[in-house]
């Protein structure tokens, strides 16, 4: 027993030297990263809190969702997930020890408003956030807050169709002055809604995701219309976060010194051949997954791409619905893990079913058999870093260069024993390719002002459950045990090195240093 532990301890180590070699800055040029760069890890409150029902706490369309029989690929739910309710002082602890400046997390609306906008502020909901926030700021991590992460108070899904009413825009502006008012004199960079165009894509375009609505071909569901839907959620989305940003801006930010933002899911897209049709069929695709919401925050209205093509389906802005806009924002938070290839559908024939909906373009990960990348635990995501790149270069042009940050980013590891997971080289290699492609955007000049990994901690998934890890912890979900991966000590690793160089970089050179 003794000697297999020592083999097992030698070949940790012996990896842990490998590990620590791929994170010299001497393969990355770090000087790209200033001083106030943002480093740092992200989770969400569905993924990690547990606790679904105490501290006051109302059901989640998330917690209503992973009940039912089917929808969760091995069948878990998020009923205790990381326990990092009791848990968080643990995990900021990990924070810490990593060397992290910021940490990305998202707060419960059903924790903090149970009963939305029908209903009282939940003090216990409010008292936990504290702590949290208390005890980052106390460790010298900024906290970097999401108000809404796929996750809303069940009951206003049940009152009034949550995101395709547009009441959903009052109770989002009551929920983020709640906060606002609650955490705004130490959270300096707030999110309004991360990854609309997934939950929007997911929720009733396609019915994977709450409330699990679509139309044939897009999907399976007992109701909704995937042809009209899509876009009277999206708009109510935009509107709610303008919401927000206008309350923010024009009440809280002066005096509290912050900046709001917005966080996209962001695929980048090639060509599935080098034809025009398949070019254009690109720049579609990434009007409908990512202009569709920041032009109209940005330009006040929805890209010309998606309107030529959809024309009356899409809501229309009122006077009143522009002045809220003009808010804008302060940044563009973007979760970039991945690439695709972009077929023409419009121009061309593909099978039927393949041609996802107004985009007419086929969205695969191979081209003749050949994967665009090295596949991941998730089916889409392969390992493509110039697509980090690219994106960010994407962002740059169409948006005049707005702050960015990458507010996700992460390899998709399979589930499996922990001697297994925590040996995870593979996720390092894909983390240092992707931060060496995002510091070639920085050097072309992109405003891109932090890095947060996905995840700290292996978490559930969505519809994944626990079958896929992201964390740099493993976690173990029996004992709920936390335990460092070798990806946890390269990030450490890194960043000491970065921080060097930082302070290096600082320091004032001597008279004679000049010549």
């Amino acid at each position: 027993m003794k000697k297999a532990c020592f083999t097992v301890c030698v070949c940790f180590l012996q990896l842990l030297d490998l590990a620590l070699g791929f994170s010299s800055c001497e393969h990355l040029d770090c000087s790209q990263f200033p001083p106030s760069f943002l480093f740092g890890t992200t989770t969400s409150s569905f993924q990690v809190e547990g606790a679904y029902l105490e501290g006051n706490k109302s059901l989640s369309n998330w917690d209503v969702f992973s009940h039912i029989p089917g929808k969760i690929k091995d069948g878990s739910n998020a009923d205790v997930a990381d326990n990092h309710y009791y848990l968080f002082k643990e995990d900021i602890e990990s924070m810490q020890s990593l060397g992290v400046n910021s940490y990305r997390f998202s707060i419960s609306w059903s924790r903090v408003l149970p009963k939305g906008r029908f209903g009282p502020v939940n003090l216990e909901g409010i008292d936990f956030y504290n702590k949290i926030i208390d005890a980052l700021v106390l460790k010298g991590i900024q906290p970097f807050v999401t108000l809404n992460h796929n996750d809303i108070p069940q009951e206003l899904e049940d009152r009034y169709g949550s995101w395709l009413s547009e009441q959903i825009r009052l109770d989002f502006g009551h929920y983020a002055e709640v906060c606002f008012k609650a955490f705004g004199n130490r959270v300096k960079h707030w999110v309004t809604i991360n990854e609309p165009n997934m939950m929007v894509e997911y929720g009733y375009f396609n019915g994977g995701y709450p409330p699990g609505r679509c139309s044939y071909p897009s999907g399976n569901c007992t109701d909704g219309d995937s042809a009209v839907e899509p876009y009277l959620a999206a708009h109510n989305v935009i509107l709610s976060h303008a919401t927000a940003t206008h309350i923010y801006k024009t009440k809280f930010q002066k005096k509290q010194g912050g900046v709001i933002g917005i966080v996209l899911a962001g695929y980048w897209f090639e060509p599935f051949s080098d034809t025009p049709a398949d070019r254009l069929a690109v720049q579609r695709t990434l009007a409908f997954k990512t202009a569709w919401y920041l032009d109209p925050i940005i330009y006040g209205n929805y890209p010309p791409e998606m309107t030529q093509i959809v024309g009356e389906r899409l809501p229309i802005f009122t006077p009143e619905d522009k002045k809220k806009l003009r808010a804008k924002l302060d940044f563009i938070g973007l979760n970039q893990y991945t690439a695709l290839y972009a077929k023409d559908c419009m121009f061309s024939l593909c099978a039927p079913g393949t041609a996802n909906g107004d985009i007419h373009a086929h969205l695969t990960g191979e081209r003749d058999g050949i994967p665009i990348g090295d596949p991941t635990a998730v089916e889409t995501f392969y390992v493509v870093p110039s697509g980090m790149e690219r994106m960010v270069m994407y962002y740059k042009e169409r948006y005049n260069n707005t702050p960015m940050f990458i507010t996700e980013n992460g390899y998709a590891q399979k589930s499996g024993s922990m001697g297994e997971v925590i040996n995870d080289t593979n996720r390092i290699k894909y983390l240092q390719a992707y931060l060496a492609s995002l510091i070639r955007a920085l050097r072309n000049g992109a405003d891109v002002r932090g890095y947060f990994i996905w995840s700290l901690l292996d978490n559930f998934e969505w519809l994944y459950g626990y079958s896929v890890r992201f964390g740099l912890y493993y976690v173990d979900f029996d004992t709920l045990q936390r335990t460092p991966k070798l990806s946890a000590e390269w990030y450490k690793e890194f960043l000491s090195k970065v921080k060097a160089l930082q302070k290096k970089s600082r320091k004032p050179k001597m008279w004679y240093q000049a010549f």
